[in-house]
Formats: structure tokens, sequence, C-alpha cells
């Protein structure tokens, strides 16, 4: 059965995409859960949808332009100075809405029929093209190459930012590859989950691994096996029963989640009971 589903060209071109948005979300969402920039992730994942709109009008590719979009937006929230009135998350709800609003109105301006943009919205694992999945092949590689240069000093630098600027480390440097890597992910996962699902997949796998490992190293590496693990059923549940994939996948990583969650709590509360009754009783003094 699965020699007979990777006779497709779209469901081998979709395998190798869940493999590369697997390992740039398991990156990018373990460092923005640990900097708590999930929020602006979220911002700049709704933003890009302007650059996508502007490739449609002017005739190239989309996910170049909502890569542009990405890391031009992700810059601009960078620069804001921590101490001024205008706060990051302020400027990440006007780009948010801004975005979307330039990619809709790019979009209309195109003449023609407008063009279907589920897959952009809501992903489509299935309608990844040969020249989507070289794209994401060069922006998840090029992802890994910086993030494995800086390994060391990010770890450092994502835990402790004050530790890391006093042990001569430049936190400015690694605040911008932190600014730019995000957004790369970004687009990569698009094509997998869409830009309203972004962040569940970003956030899910992370969680997930984070309640079994506490090194940084093994939750980034159990965040891109998870992460893959829900694709792939997500995908394949999705060609049998024919409903999106991106919806699939969120629903399926939601659904473990939630699961593992009460496990962990069920038997966090079953340990205590058995440590209470364990313990000896304490003698009454008379």
């Amino acid at each position: 059965m699965i020699e007979a589903i990777l006779d497709y060209a779209f469901m081998r071109n979709a395998l190798l995409a869940a493999v590369l948005a697997s390992i740039a979300g398991g990156i990018i969402g373990t460092i923005a859960i640990e900097k708590k920039l999930i929020s602006m992730s979220g911002g700049i994942a709704h933003a890009s949808f302007g650059g996508i709109g502007l490739g449609y009008l002017l005739g190239f590719e989309p996910i170049i332009g909502g890569l542009a979009f990405a890391v031009g937006i992700s810059a601009l929230i960078a620069k804001i100075p921590p101490n001024t009135r205008m706060k990051a998350d302020t400027m990440t709800g006007i780009l948010w809405s801004f975005g979307m609003a330039l990619g809709i109105l790019f979009i209309a301006l195109r003449p023609g029929y407008m063009p279907d943009m589920t897959s952009y919205l809501f992903g489509d694992i299935l309608s990844v093209s040969t020249q989507s999945l070289v794209l994401m092949a060069v922006f998840t590689g090029t992802l890994v190459l910086v993030f494995t240069m800086f390994f060391n000093h990010m770890a450092l630098y994502l835990f402790d930012e004050e530790y890391a600027a006093a042990a001569g480390i430049k936190t400015s440097v690694l605040k911008w590859i932190t600014y730019i890597i995000i957004p790369v992910g970004i687009i990569v996962l698009l094509r997998i989950v869409g830009i309203l699902l972004t962040i569940a997949l970003m956030t899910i796998p992370v969680s997930v691994a984070k309640m079994f490992f506490r090194s940084f190293g093994r939750v980034i590496i159990f965040s891109i096996v998870f992460s893959l693990l829900f694709c792939l059923a997500g995908l394949t549940a999705s060609y049998y029963i024919n409903i999106p994939s991106g919806v699939c996948i969120i629903v399926l990583s939601t659904a473990v989640y939630l699961v593992l969650l009460l496990l962990r709590g069920g038997a966090s509360k079953w340990l205590h009971q058995i440590k209470k009754h364990a313990e000896p009783a304490k003698p009454v003094n008379r």
C-alpha cells in the first residue's frame, strides 16, 4: 500500500515537504517558545500574506514575496526599543492586520478571476509543487546551517540573555539571527498548514517534547520527530478521507497533546496519592 502511494509524484513531494517542515518547525518553534515570541510569530505569519498577494499581482513566486514581507516585518519589530511606548505586541497587531489587508488588496487588483488562496490560508501538503519543494529545501537548509553554527551561543541567549551578554557574547547579533530565522521557518510551514494554522505546528510538537525532555537539544530533536509523525498521520488521514491536510494535521496533533496532558495530570495525582499513603504516620503528642 505504501509503495502504491509513493508511486504518485505529489505524494512523494508531500512526504519530503513534511520532513522539511518538521525540521523547520522544530527549530523555530523551540526558539519562539523559549524566547516568548509566539505572538510575534503569529503576526509575521499573517502579515506575510501581503507578500503572497504581491507575488500574485506582479507574477512572481508568491512564497518569495511572503518571505520578503515576513523578514521585513520581523526586522521592524526587532528595531523597536524595549523602553519605547510602542510595545512590540502592539506593532505586531498592527502589522498583522495590515499585511492581511494588503494581500487581499493585491489579489483583488489582479486582472481576471480571483485565485483560490485556500492552500495559503489553511495549507495543502498534497499540492506542494517541485518548485515549492526546492524553495522549502533551500530555506530549511539555510535555517539549519545558521542555527547549527550558533547553537551553543543561541542556547545561552535563549535561556539567560543577561548572562550571555556578561560572558562576552554579542546578544544583539543573536537577536537579529533569531528575528530572521523565525520568518524563514514560518514560510516553510505555510505550504503545509497555512497562515492560520502555522502557530499550532510551531507550538504543539515542542510542547509535547517538553513533557518528556528538559535538554534544549533533545527538545528540538524530538520536536522534529513529533512534528513529522503528526504531519505523516495527518497526511495519511487527509488522503483517505478527503479533508484538508493542514486542518487534519492540527486536529490530530492537538488531540494527541490534550490526551498526553490529561494522562500526565492523572499520573501526577496517582503518584501523589501513592506518596501520601506511603508516608509513615506522625506520632501524636500528648
